[in-house]
Protein backbone atom coordinates (compact mmCIF):
# COMPACT_ATOMS: atom_id res chain seq x y z
CA UNK A 1 0.00 0.00 0.00
CA UNK A 2 1.16 3.53 -0.86
CA UNK A 3 1.31 6.56 1.31
CA UNK A 4 2.06 10.29 0.95
CA UNK A 5 3.06 13.10 3.00
CA UNK A 6 3.94 16.88 2.18
CA UNK A 7 6.97 18.42 2.59
CA UNK A 8 6.67 19.75 5.88
CA UNK A 9 6.50 16.10 8.06
CA UNK A 10 8.60 12.80 7.43
CA UNK A 11 7.46 8.93 6.88
CA UNK A 12 9.36 6.46 8.86
CA UNK A 13 8.57 2.63 7.36
CA UNK A 14 9.81 -0.04 9.96
CA UNK A 15 9.71 -3.85 10.40
CA UNK A 16 10.67 -6.97 7.49
CA UNK A 17 13.30 -5.90 5.38
CA UNK A 18 13.52 -2.13 7.07
CA UNK A 19 16.82 -2.05 9.19
CA UNK A 20 17.68 0.45 9.75
CA UNK A 21 14.00 2.05 9.24
CA UNK A 22 13.62 4.00 5.90
CA UNK A 23 13.19 7.38 6.53
CA UNK A 24 11.28 9.71 3.53
CA UNK A 25 11.26 13.12 4.26
CA UNK A 26 8.29 14.55 2.20
CA UNK A 27 7.42 12.31 -0.48
CA UNK A 28 5.79 8.72 -0.53
CA UNK A 29 6.85 4.65 0.08
CA UNK A 30 5.08 1.28 -0.16
CA UNK A 31 4.39 -0.49 3.04
CA UNK A 32 3.72 -3.99 3.10
CA UNK A 33 0.78 -4.47 5.75
CA UNK A 34 0.42 -6.45 8.96
CA UNK A 35 4.48 -7.05 8.24
CA UNK A 36 5.18 -3.21 8.32
CA UNK A 37 4.83 0.05 9.91
CA UNK A 38 4.39 3.28 8.95
CA UNK A 39 4.82 5.92 11.51
CA UNK A 40 4.98 9.88 10.90
CA UNK A 41 6.89 12.89 12.82
CA UNK A 42 6.24 16.20 12.17
CA UNK A 43 9.13 18.58 10.53
CA UNK A 44 7.08 22.10 10.60
CA UNK A 45 8.84 25.36 12.36
CA UNK A 46 8.23 25.66 16.15
CA UNK A 47 7.59 29.27 17.93
CA UNK A 48 8.67 28.92 21.46
CA UNK A 49 8.44 31.96 23.99
CA UNK A 50 11.38 31.27 26.19
CA UNK A 51 10.52 32.80 29.67
CA UNK A 52 13.40 33.10 32.20
CA UNK A 53 11.47 34.70 35.41
CA UNK A 54 13.88 36.49 38.30
CA UNK A 55 17.52 34.72 37.38
CA UNK A 56 20.02 36.49 39.27
CA UNK A 57 23.21 37.64 37.18
CA UNK A 58 26.90 38.25 38.03
CA UNK A 59 26.30 40.57 40.32
CA UNK A 60 23.32 39.07 42.09
CA UNK A 61 20.58 41.39 40.76
CA UNK A 62 17.09 39.40 39.72
CA UNK A 63 15.91 39.82 36.01
CA UNK A 64 13.31 38.50 34.04
CA UNK A 65 13.97 37.96 30.26
CA UNK A 66 12.16 36.16 27.52
CA UNK A 67 13.30 35.34 23.99
CA UNK A 68 11.08 34.16 21.13
CA UNK A 69 13.05 30.67 18.81
CA UNK A 70 12.46 29.47 15.89
CA UNK A 71 13.44 25.93 15.45
CA UNK A 72 12.49 22.72 13.70
CA UNK A 73 13.14 19.08 12.96
CA UNK A 74 15.62 18.73 10.51
CA UNK A 75 14.47 16.56 7.49
CA UNK A 76 17.41 17.05 5.19
CA UNK A 77 20.22 15.83 7.31
CA UNK A 78 19.56 12.09 7.79
CA UNK A 79 21.34 11.86 10.90
CA UNK A 80 19.64 14.89 12.69
CA UNK A 81 16.43 13.31 11.30
CA UNK A 82 17.26 9.60 12.96
CA UNK A 83 18.22 10.93 15.98
CA UNK A 84 15.02 12.98 16.25
CA UNK A 85 13.12 10.13 15.20
CA UNK A 86 14.56 7.48 18.62
CA UNK A 87 14.05 11.28 20.92
CA UNK A 88 10.19 12.14 19.62
CA UNK A 89 8.67 9.37 17.51
CA UNK A 90 5.30 8.77 18.77
CA UNK A 91 5.07 12.49 20.25
CA UNK A 92 2.81 15.16 19.39
CA UNK A 93 4.18 18.77 18.41
CA UNK A 94 3.29 19.85 21.70
CA UNK A 95 5.34 17.94 23.49
CA UNK A 96 8.54 18.11 21.25
CA UNK A 97 7.91 21.99 21.76
CA UNK A 98 8.37 21.81 25.77
CA UNK A 99 11.14 19.14 25.66
CA UNK A 100 12.74 22.03 23.40
CA UNK A 101 11.53 24.85 25.56
CA UNK A 102 12.94 23.36 29.08
CA UNK A 103 16.30 22.97 27.15
CA UNK A 104 16.42 26.59 25.76
CA UNK A 105 15.56 27.81 29.01
CA UNK A 106 18.17 26.39 31.06
CA UNK A 107 20.65 27.25 28.46
CA UNK A 108 18.98 31.01 28.68
CA UNK A 109 18.92 30.85 32.76
CA UNK A 110 22.55 29.84 32.78
CA UNK A 111 24.00 32.61 30.20
CA UNK A 112 22.13 35.55 32.64
CA UNK A 113 24.07 34.02 35.52
CA UNK A 114 27.45 34.76 33.79
CA UNK A 115 26.46 38.03 32.64
CA UNK A 116 25.44 41.54 34.17
CA UNK A 117 22.42 43.27 33.83
CA UNK A 118 24.38 45.92 31.72
CA UNK A 119 25.66 43.64 29.58
CA UNK A 120 22.31 41.86 28.43
CA UNK A 121 20.59 45.53 28.35
CA UNK A 122 22.86 46.88 26.41
CA UNK A 123 24.75 44.18 23.78
CA UNK A 124 20.91 42.76 23.17
CA UNK A 125 22.50 40.88 19.87
CA UNK A 126 25.40 39.44 21.69
CA UNK A 127 23.28 37.91 24.26
CA UNK A 128 20.91 36.55 21.50
CA UNK A 129 23.78 35.03 19.77
CA UNK A 130 25.64 33.27 22.37
CA UNK A 131 21.80 31.42 23.70
CA UNK A 132 21.68 30.74 19.98
CA UNK A 133 25.18 29.53 19.72
CA UNK A 134 25.10 27.51 22.79
CA UNK A 135 21.65 25.79 22.89
CA UNK A 136 22.33 24.64 18.97
CA UNK A 137 24.95 22.79 19.75
CA UNK A 138 22.82 20.80 22.35
CA UNK A 139 19.45 20.62 20.59
CA UNK A 140 21.26 19.22 17.43
CA UNK A 141 22.26 16.06 19.29
CA UNK A 142 18.08 15.90 19.40
CA UNK A 143 17.76 16.16 15.76
CA UNK A 144 16.56 19.96 16.43
CA UNK A 145 18.09 23.14 14.51
CA UNK A 146 17.68 26.72 16.31
CA UNK A 147 16.54 28.64 13.25
CA UNK A 148 16.92 31.73 15.56
CA UNK A 149 16.83 33.29 18.54
CA UNK A 150 15.63 37.03 19.42
CA UNK A 151 15.70 38.79 22.99
CA UNK A 152 12.29 40.01 23.60
CA UNK A 153 12.37 41.66 26.18
CA UNK A 154 14.19 42.11 29.65
CA UNK A 155 13.19 43.87 33.12
CA UNK A 156 13.29 43.57 36.63
CA UNK A 157 11.59 44.33 39.82
CA UNK A 158 13.79 46.06 41.63
CA UNK A 159 13.61 49.51 39.77
CA UNK A 160 17.94 48.66 38.79
CA UNK A 161 16.89 49.25 35.29
CA UNK A 162 15.50 52.59 36.01
CA UNK A 163 17.73 53.25 37.91
CA UNK A 164 20.60 53.31 34.90
CA UNK A 165 18.81 54.86 32.87
CA UNK A 166 18.34 58.14 35.56
CA UNK A 167 21.84 59.40 35.09
CA UNK A 168 21.53 59.48 30.92
CA UNK A 169 18.49 61.21 31.45
CA UNK A 170 19.42 63.88 33.45
CA UNK A 171 22.47 64.58 30.77
CA UNK A 172 20.30 64.53 27.93
CA UNK A 173 17.94 66.72 29.42
CA UNK A 174 20.86 69.42 30.39
CA UNK A 175 22.05 69.12 26.81
CA UNK A 176 18.61 69.87 25.12
CA UNK A 177 18.43 73.38 27.20
CA UNK A 178 21.72 74.46 26.23
CA UNK A 179 20.66 73.45 22.56
CA UNK A 180 17.63 75.05 22.96
CA UNK A 181 19.07 78.35 23.96
CA UNK A 182 20.93 78.33 21.74
CA UNK A 183 19.11 77.78 18.96
CA UNK A 184 16.67 80.78 20.34
CA UNK A 185 19.55 82.55 20.03
CA UNK A 186 20.83 82.05 16.52
CA UNK A 187 17.13 82.20 15.19
CA UNK A 188 16.85 85.91 16.47
CA UNK A 189 20.14 86.53 14.55
CA UNK A 190 18.88 84.71 11.55
CA UNK A 191 15.03 87.06 11.80
CA UNK A 192 17.06 90.36 11.43
CA UNK A 193 18.95 89.14 8.75
CA UNK A 194 15.87 87.85 7.20
CA UNK A 195 13.74 91.22 7.93
CA UNK A 196 16.63 93.51 6.63
CA UNK A 197 16.99 90.97 3.15
CA UNK A 198 12.62 90.98 3.12
CA UNK A 199 12.73 94.45 2.60
CA UNK A 200 15.36 95.09 -0.13
CA UNK A 201 13.50 92.34 -1.58
CA UNK A 202 9.99 94.25 -1.44
CA UNK A 203 11.45 97.67 -2.69
CA UNK A 204 12.69 95.64 -5.77
CA UNK A 205 9.99 93.79 -6.53
CA UNK A 206 7.86 97.21 -6.44
CA UNK A 207 10.15 98.51 -9.05
CA UNK A 208 10.06 95.56 -11.18
CA UNK A 209 6.17 95.04 -10.92
CA UNK A 210 5.94 98.90 -12.61
CA UNK A 211 8.11 97.85 -14.85
CA UNK A 212 5.60 94.80 -15.76
CA UNK A 213 2.70 96.41 -15.38
CA UNK A 214 3.91 99.15 -18.22
CA UNK A 215 4.65 96.44 -20.95
CA UNK A 216 1.36 94.53 -20.05
CA UNK A 217 -0.57 97.58 -20.90
CA UNK A 218 0.96 97.96 -23.92
CA UNK A 219 0.86 94.27 -25.01
CA UNK A 220 -2.73 93.96 -23.79
CA UNK A 221 -3.99 96.90 -26.52
CA UNK A 222 -1.77 94.89 -29.70
CA UNK A 223 -3.91 91.83 -27.83
CA UNK A 224 -6.94 93.11 -28.04
CA UNK A 225 -7.74 94.09 -31.50
CA UNK A 226 -6.23 90.34 -32.74
CA UNK A 227 -8.60 88.87 -29.91
CA UNK A 228 -11.55 90.39 -30.82
CA UNK A 229 -11.08 89.87 -34.57
CA UNK A 230 -10.63 86.11 -34.12
CA UNK A 231 -13.31 85.95 -31.59
CA UNK A 232 -15.58 87.25 -34.56
CA UNK A 233 -14.44 83.85 -37.16
CA UNK A 234 -14.67 81.54 -33.66
CA UNK A 235 -18.30 82.71 -32.68
CA UNK A 236 -19.40 81.70 -36.57
CA UNK A 237 -17.42 78.67 -36.94
CA UNK A 238 -19.16 77.73 -32.98
CA UNK A 239 -22.41 77.86 -34.78
CA UNK A 240 -21.91 75.70 -37.70
CA UNK A 241 -20.28 73.09 -35.13
CA UNK A 242 -23.16 73.26 -32.90
CA UNK A 243 -25.94 72.58 -35.45
CA UNK A 244 -23.30 69.46 -36.61
CA UNK A 245 -22.97 68.04 -32.99
CA UNK A 246 -26.95 68.26 -32.31
CA UNK A 247 -27.14 66.03 -35.50
CA UNK A 248 -24.77 63.66 -34.27
CA UNK A 249 -25.68 63.26 -30.72
CA UNK A 250 -29.16 62.38 -32.26
CA UNK A 251 -28.29 59.46 -33.93
CA UNK A 252 -26.04 58.07 -31.00
CA UNK A 253 -29.50 58.47 -28.60
CA UNK A 254 -31.04 56.12 -31.34
CA UNK A 255 -28.01 53.97 -31.11
CA UNK A 256 -28.27 53.77 -27.42
CA UNK A 257 -31.35 52.67 -27.27
CA UNK A 258 -31.38 50.13 -29.35
CA UNK A 259 -28.56 48.70 -27.16
CA UNK A 260 -30.77 49.35 -24.24
CA UNK A 261 -33.08 47.22 -25.38
CA UNK A 262 -30.92 44.53 -26.19
CA UNK A 263 -29.17 44.36 -22.90
CA UNK A 264 -32.96 44.11 -21.11
CA UNK A 265 -33.70 41.10 -23.57
CA UNK A 266 -30.05 39.67 -22.27
CA UNK A 267 -30.65 40.08 -18.40
CA UNK A 268 -34.85 38.86 -18.83
CA UNK A 269 -33.06 35.65 -20.15
CA UNK A 270 -30.23 35.42 -17.44
CA UNK A 271 -32.87 36.36 -14.82
CA UNK A 272 -35.35 33.21 -16.19
CA UNK A 273 -31.93 30.58 -15.68
CA UNK A 274 -31.33 31.97 -12.28
CA UNK A 275 -34.65 31.49 -11.39
CA UNK A 276 -34.47 27.72 -12.69
CA UNK A 277 -31.70 27.05 -11.08
CA UNK A 278 -32.30 28.48 -7.89
CA UNK A 279 -35.72 26.29 -7.85
CA UNK A 280 -33.28 23.33 -7.73
CA UNK A 281 -31.44 24.00 -5.65
CA UNK A 282 -33.91 25.60 -2.78
CA UNK A 283 -36.70 22.76 -3.42
CA UNK A 284 -35.11 19.57 -4.86
CA UNK A 285 -31.35 18.92 -3.78
CA UNK A 286 -32.82 19.84 -0.06
CA UNK A 287 -35.55 16.88 -0.19
CA UNK A 288 -32.67 14.78 -1.60
CA UNK A 289 -30.39 16.01 1.36
CA UNK A 290 -32.91 15.78 4.09
CA UNK A 291 -33.74 11.99 2.72
CA UNK A 292 -30.41 10.79 3.12
CA UNK A 293 -30.26 12.51 6.59
CA UNK A 294 -33.19 10.71 8.22
CA UNK A 295 -31.90 7.24 5.97
CA UNK A 296 -28.40 7.45 8.47
CA UNK A 297 -30.06 8.49 11.22
CA UNK A 298 -32.35 5.32 11.17
CA UNK A 299 -29.56 3.18 10.58
CA UNK A 300 -27.28 4.68 13.45
CA UNK A 301 -30.18 4.38 15.76
CA UNK A 302 -30.60 0.52 14.90
CA UNK A 303 -26.44 -0.42 15.13
CA UNK A 304 -26.76 1.92 18.56
CA UNK A 305 -29.19 -0.30 19.86
CA UNK A 306 -27.77 -4.09 18.85
CA UNK A 307 -24.59 -2.63 20.34
CA UNK A 308 -26.32 -1.26 24.06
CA UNK A 309 -27.84 -5.18 23.82
CA UNK A 310 -24.99 -7.01 22.82
CA UNK A 311 -23.14 -4.67 25.71
CA UNK A 312 -25.48 -5.76 28.50
CA UNK A 313 -25.75 -9.19 27.87
CA UNK A 314 -22.23 -9.22 28.14
CA UNK A 315 -22.11 -7.43 31.25
CA UNK A 316 -24.48 -9.58 32.67
CA UNK A 317 -22.79 -12.93 32.15
CA UNK A 318 -19.27 -11.76 33.38
CA UNK A 319 -20.93 -10.11 36.76
CA UNK A 320 -22.78 -14.12 37.10
CA UNK A 321 -19.53 -15.55 36.31
CA UNK A 322 -17.31 -13.35 39.17
CA UNK A 323 -20.13 -13.92 41.86
CA UNK A 324 -20.16 -17.67 41.23
CA UNK A 325 -16.32 -17.64 41.76
CA UNK A 326 -16.86 -15.82 44.82
CA UNK A 327 -19.04 -18.22 46.37
CA UNK A 328 -16.77 -21.02 45.16
CA UNK A 329 -13.52 -19.75 46.70
CA UNK A 330 -15.47 -18.60 49.89
CA UNK A 331 -16.87 -22.05 50.36
CA UNK A 332 -12.94 -23.69 49.96
CA UNK A 333 -11.98 -21.53 52.37
CA UNK A 334 -14.37 -22.02 55.06
CA UNK A 335 -14.45 -25.80 54.17
CA UNK A 336 -10.22 -25.80 54.47
CA UNK A 337 -10.41 -24.04 57.80
CA UNK A 338 -12.75 -26.42 59.07
CA UNK A 339 -10.61 -29.55 58.19
CA UNK A 340 -7.68 -28.31 59.68
CA UNK A 341 -9.33 -27.55 63.06
CA UNK A 342 -10.82 -31.18 62.87
CA UNK A 343 -7.23 -32.44 62.73
CA UNK A 344 -5.74 -30.53 65.02
CA UNK A 345 -8.21 -31.69 68.01
CA UNK A 346 -7.51 -35.14 66.49
CA UNK A 347 -4.01 -35.19 67.34
CA UNK A 348 -3.86 -32.97 70.37
CA UNK A 349 -7.13 -34.57 72.16
CA UNK A 350 -6.90 -33.45 75.52
CA UNK A 351 -4.21 -31.52 75.45
CA UNK A 352 -5.93 -29.04 72.52
CA UNK A 353 -8.58 -29.20 75.22
CA UNK A 354 -6.73 -27.68 77.67
CA UNK A 355 -4.91 -24.76 75.95
CA UNK A 356 -8.25 -23.80 74.68
CA UNK A 357 -9.35 -23.66 78.04
CA UNK A 358 -6.44 -22.05 79.42
CA UNK A 359 -6.92 -19.61 76.59
CA UNK A 360 -10.58 -18.46 77.61
CA UNK A 361 -9.89 -18.32 81.45
CA UNK A 362 -8.96 -14.62 81.58
CA UNK A 363 -12.38 -13.74 79.89
CA UNK A 364 -14.14 -15.92 82.40
CA UNK A 365 -12.39 -14.26 84.99
CA UNK A 366 -13.18 -11.30 84.24
CA UNK A 367 -16.70 -11.51 83.30
CA UNK A 368 -17.65 -12.85 86.65
CA UNK A 369 -16.24 -10.10 88.68
CA UNK A 370 -17.35 -7.70 86.37
CA UNK A 371 -20.84 -7.56 89.27
CA UNK A 372 -18.46 -7.40 92.16
CA UNK A 373 -16.70 -4.01 90.61
CA UNK A 374 -19.58 -2.42 90.40
CA UNK A 375 -20.37 -2.28 93.76
CA UNK A 376 -19.65 0.50 96.13
CA UNK A 377 -20.00 -0.95 99.69
CA UNK A 378 -19.43 -4.24 100.97
CA UNK A 379 -20.21 -5.49 104.71
CA UNK A 380 -18.54 -8.53 106.40
CA UNK A 381 -20.32 -9.96 109.18
CA UNK A 382 -19.11 -12.56 111.81
CA UNK A 383 -20.55 -15.16 113.74
CA UNK A 384 -18.51 -16.16 116.65
CA UNK A 385 -15.51 -14.82 119.11
CA UNK A 386 -17.33 -11.31 119.36
CA UNK A 387 -15.46 -9.94 116.73
CA UNK A 388 -16.45 -8.59 113.61
CA UNK A 389 -15.03 -6.52 110.60
CA UNK A 390 -16.45 -3.59 108.04
CA UNK A 391 -14.24 -2.97 105.66
CA UNK A 392 -14.83 -0.83 102.59
CA UNK A 393 -14.50 -1.12 99.09
CA UNK A 394 -12.94 1.72 97.31
CA UNK A 395 -15.90 4.08 95.32
CA UNK A 396 -16.06 3.59 91.73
Amino acid sequence: MFYTCGPNEAMVVSGFCRSPPLMIPGGRVFVIPCIQQLQRISLNTLTLNVKSDKVYTRHGVPVSVTGIAQMKIQGQNKQMLAAACQMFMGKSEAEIAQIALETLEGHQRAIIAHLTVEEIYKDRKKFSEQVFKVASSDLVNMGISVVSYTLKDVHDDQDYLHSLGKARTAQVQKDARIGEAKNKRDAVIREAHAMQEKVSAQYKNEIDMAKAQRDYELKKAAYDLEVNTKKAESEMAYQLQVAKTKQRIEEEKMQVQVVERTQQIMLQEQEITRREKELEAKVKKPADAERYRLEKLAEAQRLKMIMEAEAEAESIRMKGEAEAFAVEAKGRAQAEQMAKKAEAFQQYKDGAMVDMLLEKLPLMAEEISRPLCEANKITMVSSGGGRWAQPNCQER
